[in-house]
C-alpha cells in the first residue's frame, strides 16, 4: 500500500496522454495569449486595493519595497514552474507537476488544494465585481433590491445575483473555446492596464516629496497576542508583525502577496498552447515581471501623491484622486477595476477547470469530467459543473474571512513545485528541458524558506481552515482515488468514445 501511495505518473505518459483524440485539448494560445492571461489574472483586487491598506497598517511609503519582496519570492516560485511547465506540458499545473516527481498521493494532495484555491478565488473575485457593478449602477440611478445583492437582512434571504450571473456568462465562454476566451482576455486587459497607466501618469503630476518622509516610517511593534487570528509565526515563536520599520516591509510583502497569486495559472494552460517549451516560460515570467513594475510605480505614486497616514484603505487609488480635486479620474478608476475582475474570475475559473480535468484523466476522480467536447475541443464537463457551483457559492457566500485560504493555497503549490524540481532533476536527468531553472538545488530552497515565510505570517484559522479541507481530501482519495486511479489498472484502456456526428 505505501509504494501504491507514492507511485509516479512518468513523464512520457503524461505527454502520450494528451494524444488521446477524446481526452486531446485543442492546442491555440501562443506566448502573448499566455502573458495576457497572468497580466490579466495578477492585476486585479490586488493592486486596487491592498495598497492603501499595508501602506497605512505596516510600511508607509516603503510599501513599494514590500510589493518587490512579494515579487521576488513569487520570481523564485516562477522560475521552478517555468522549468516543470517546459518539460511537462500538461494541464494540471502542480499537479501534474508533483505526480511525475512526489508521486499519486501528494498529487493528489495539490490537486485538492488547487481546486479549493482557485474555487474559492473564483467566488471572492465574483463578490468583489458586483460590489463595483452596484455601485455603478446606483451612480446611474439604478438600485438593485437587497435580497438580490446577497444583503437582505431584514427577511433572512439574500442572493447575489450579479455575482451568480458574472461565473454563468464565463462559463460558456470557456466552454466555447480557449482563443474566444484570450481574444475577450485581451481586450479586458488592454483597458485594464491603461487604467493603471493613467494612475501612474497622471499621479506623477500630483506628487509631492514631502509625503515620502519617512520613507520607512519607525517600528512600533504590536503587543503579542494568543489568538487564532494571531499569524501563526507568532503563536508558534512569539513574534508579533511589526508595525513600520523595517519588518513591517516584510509584513506589507506578506499581505500583498495576494496581489501577485495567478501567474502560476499560466502552467495549467500548457497543454492548449502551441509551443509549450518556449511559450509557457515566457508567458509565466513576462506576465509577472510586466505586473511587479506596474505594482511598484502604482505605489511609488499613490503614496507621493497623498500622505500614508491618510489614505483609504477601502479604494485607495480613486481616493487619492479625489483628496487633490479630480474625482473624474476616480471613476475612470472605478470602471476600470470592475471591468479588470472579470478577467480575474474567467482565468482563475480556468485554471481550476483544468486542474479537475487531469485529475479525472487519470481516474483520480470520475472518468466522465475528462472528456472534451468534440466541437471546441474543450473540457466542457467539469468547466460547466464547476461554474454552476461556483455561482451557488458567489450568490450566498461573502467568503471574506475563506479568502485567505486562496493564499495559504497557491503558498503550498509554491513549496511542491520547488521541491519537484529538485527530486526531477535526480531521477529523470535525461529529459529535455527546454527551460532550466538556475542555481538548482540553491534557487528551489530559498524558494521554499521564502515561501514558508510568508505561510507562516497567514492566521493560524487560516491554516486550521485548510487542515480541514486536507483531510476531507484524504478521505475522498482513499474512498475512490486509489483504487480507480489508472496507475492501478494500467492495463485498463481508455474507454471507448462515440465517433462524432458527420458535418
Amino acid at each position: 500500500m505505501g509504494s501504491s501511495l507514492f507511485r509516479t505518473k512518468n513523464v512520457e505518459q503524461s505527454i502520450q496522454d494528451t494524444e488521446e483524440p477524446e481526452h486531446a485539448l485543442k492546442k491555440s494560445l501562443s506566448a502573448l495569449d499566455l502573458t495576457v492571461f497572468g497580466v490579466g489574472v495578477i492585476i486585479g483586487t490586488g493592486i486596487f486595493v491592498l495598497t492603501g491598506q499595508v501602506a497605512k497598517n505596516n510600511a508607509g511609503p516603503a510599501v513599494a519595497l514590500a510589493f518587490v519582496a512579494a515579487g521576488v519570492v513569487c520570481a523564485l516560485a516562477a522560475l521552478c514552474y517555468a522549468e516543470f511547465a517546459s518539460t511537462v506540458p500538461v494541464a494540471g499545473s502542480a499537479y501534474t507537476f508533483s505526480y511525475a516527481s512526489l508521486g499519486e498521493l501528494p498529487a493528489w494532495i495539490i490537486g485538492w488544494d488547487l481546486v479549493l484555491e482557485f474555487a474559492l478565488g473564483t467566488a471572492v473575485v465574483a463578490v468583489g465585481w458586483s460590489g463595483y457593478m452596484r455601485s455603478l449602477l446606483d451612480n446611474a440611478g439604478w438600485h438593485l433590491p437587497g435580497y438580490l445583492s446577497g444583503r437582505d437582512g431584514a427577511h433572512g434571504f439574500g442572493f447575489d445575483i450579479l455575482a451568480a450571473l458574472l461565473v454563468l456568462v464565463l462559463t460558456a465562454i470557456l466552454v466555447l473555446g480557449m482563443k474566444l476566451s484570450a481574444r475577450i482576455t485581451s481586450l479586458v486587459v488592454a483597458i485594464k492596464v491603461a487604467v493603471v497607466l493613467i494612475v501612474i501618469i497622471a499621479g506623477a503630476f500630483f506628487v509631492q516629496s514631502r509625503n515620502y518622509h519617512p520613507f520607512i516610517p519607525p517600528a512600533q511593534p504590536v503587543p503579542a497576542g494568543a489568538s487564532l487570528k494571531a499569524p501563526l509565526v507568532q503563536l508558534m515563536f512569539g513574534w508579533a508583525p511589526a508595525n513600520f520599520g523595517v519588518m513591517g516591509i516584510f509584513t506589507a510583502a506578506s499581505v500583498v502577496f495576494f496581489a501577485f497569486i495567478g501567474f502560476d495559472i499560466v502552467a495549467t494552460a500548457a497543454e492548449e498552447t502551441r509551443n509549450p517549451q518556449r511559450d509557457v516560460p515566457r508567458g509565466i515570467l513576462g506576465s509577472l515581471i510586466i505586473c511587479t513594475v506596474l505594482y511598484v510605480a502604482v505605489s511609488i505614486v499613490v503614496t507621493g501623491m497623498q500622505n500614508y497616514t491618510q489614505l483609504s484603505v477601502d479604494a485607495p487609488l480613486a481616493d487619492a484622486f479625489k483628496s487633490i480635486g479630480h474625482p473624474w479620474y476616480a471613476g475612470v478608476i472605478s470602471f476600470g477595476a470592475a471591468i479588470g475582475l472579470t478577467t480575474v474570475c474567467l482565468i482563475l475559473l480556468l485554471g481550476q477547470t483544468r486542474v479537475f480535468f487531469a485529475m479525472s484523466r487519470d481516474g483520480l476522480l470520475p472518468r466522465f469530467f475528462s472528456r472534451v467536447h468534440p466541437r471546441f475541443r474543450t473540457p466542457h464537463r467539469p468547466t460547466i459543473l464547476l461554474g454552476v457551483i461556483i455561482a451557488i457559492v458567489a450568490g450566498f457566500t461573502s467568503l471574506s474571512e475563506l479568502a485567505e485560504l486562496v493564499n495559504i493555497g497557491t503558498l503550498f503549490a509554491f513549496v511542491v513545485v520547488a521541491i519537484s524540481v529538485i527530486i526531477l532533476r535526480k531521477t529523470r536527468p535525461d529529459l529535455p528541458r527546454a527551460f532550466r531553472t538556475p542555481w538548482v538545488p540553491v534557487v528551489p530552497i530559498v524558494s521554499v524558506c521564502a515561501t514558508l515565510w510568508l505561510m507562516l505570517n497567514l492566521p493560524a484559522e487560516t491554516w486550521l481552515r485548510f487542515a480541514i479541507w486536507m483531510v476531507i481530501g484524504f478521505a475522498v482519495y482513499f474512498l475512490y482515488g486509489r483504487s480507480h486511479s489508472r496507475l492501478a489498472h494500467p492495463e485498463q484502456p481508455s474507454e471507448p468514445e462515440p465517433a462524432p456526428p458527420i458535418s
